[in-house]
């Protein structure tokens, strides 16, 4: 599931090649827009800073280091969106879920039809909140708007024209919405990328969304430890105990009920430790002692980081406002959004994709899932219309 390819397929370009317009200038950006540029396709790189843009505008390109290898010329390096989406019939949205709201909004008056927009990934609600951000715009045209349920590089922006890809996932789902757009949206990212494959609706991929679980859970209950030592044990390994994986146990259940309620089949934990990395275990405990992947990674030197920052509210909020909707208990997880808004001084709760910023206020579990399967912009405006 989540295993990865240290010997990437490079596929021919065909002649009727998508333009991507990638999105994000960070790790994942210069990563997706240097392996897609040096594939042959045409990419326009757009960042809302400045001072990341113009070492790679003075460089013509991106320096590849790692699983993929050379220097990838890009044909705009722009901070103006309507410049970077100009061309393009692929936007790859590749930037902490924070920003997608912004970026939604920055987007909007220059989509138009054909364009396929895919967010890498959308943790939890990705899609439903770009798509009701847009929507409110008055954006009706016939875009579809997509989500990977996570991002396909592991990768590190060395300096900011060069960037090295560690490994690249072998298998990533991606869903539309509507969800009988997915096909068609996967064959045109396939063209590029074949590890892409078809998820069954947004749904399904932002609530398999395991690090909404692990991160958020792991850095609370070991505040103590990371303050005292800046970090200098191994997150997983050292920093789950068997207490601490109970806890972690009663979050993941609730995010599973969730879905349950949705009729939403999601992989608890366990499960999914031994489908991504054959670590098996009786408890989930064991099982992440077992992975050898966990094995080294070192824990974050503070509290400030993504893990509570992105993983709380783009993750945890709409897990728990799903659940509000849905008239699911979930204690454990609006116990750690209030212990994360108290540790960092911030308010999750406020800032983070409640139901009225995903658009589904007041709809049923059954709405939900009619909506993301026949919803959309084009739907919108034929609806409108009736």
């Amino acid at each position: 599931m989540n295993s990865f390819s240290f010997q990437p397929v490079v596929p021919a370009v065909p002649p009727e090649a998508p333009r991507f317009a990638v999105l994000g200038a960070g790790h994942g950006g210069l990563a997706m827009a240097g392996h897609l540029a040096l594939m042959g396709f045409q990419v326009s790189l757009f960042n809302r800073s400045e001072e990341r843009l113009e070492p790679i505008r003075q460089s013509g390109g991106i320096t590849l280091n790692g699983v993929v290898e050379g220097f990838a010329p890009l044909s705009v390096v722009t901070s103006n969106m309507e410049e970077a989406l100009a061309e393009a019939d692929v936007i790859m949205v590749v930037v902490p879920a924070n920003a997608h709201r912004w970026l939604a909004e920055k987007a909007a008056p220059y989509l138009r039809d054909g364009h396929i927009v895919v967010l890498h990934p959308g943790r939890t609600g990705g899609a439903l909140e770009f798509l009701h951000v847009v929507a409110s715009k008055g954006v009706r045209v016939d875009a579809t708007i997509a989500e990977a349920q996570t991002l396909i590089y592991t990768a590190r922006n060395n300096n900011p024209a060069q960037v090295t890809i560690y490994g690249i996932k072998n298998n990533v789902p991606v869903a539309a919405l509507p969800s009988h757009n997915t096909v068609k949206v996967v064959k045109t990212l396939r063209t590029a990328l074949p590890q892409f494959v078809s998820g069954s609706n947004v749904l399904k991929t932002s609530l398999d969304n395991i690090g909404a679980i692990f991160h958020p859970g792991i850095l609370i209950l070991n505040a103590t430890r990371v303050e005292a030592t800046r970090g200098d044990f191994d997150f997983y390994t050292d920093g789950v105990t068997p207490s601490i994986s109970k806890v972690l146990e009663a979050m993941d259940a609730e995010r599973v009920a969730v879905a349950d309620a949705l009729g939403i089949r999601a992989m608890n934990a366990r499960t999914w430790l031994y489908v991504a990395y054959d670590a098996a275990g009786r408890t989930l405990y064991e099982a992440i002692q077992n992975n050898h992947g966990y094995k080294g990674i070192k824990a974050p030197t503070g509290l400030f980081h993504r893990y509570i920052t992105e993983d709380i509210p783009m993750s945890l909020v709409p897990i728990a406002a799903l659940g509000e909707l849905l008239e699911v208990p979930t204690p454990t997880i609006r116990s750690m959004i209030h212990l994360g808004s108290m540790l960092l001084g911030e308010d999750y709760w406020r800032q983070g994709r409640t139901k009225e910023r995903m658009g589904i206020d007041g709809l049923s579990a059954t709405e939900i899932r009619r909506f993301v399967m026949e919803g959309g912009l084009a739907w919108l405006k034929e609806r409108e219309k009736s």
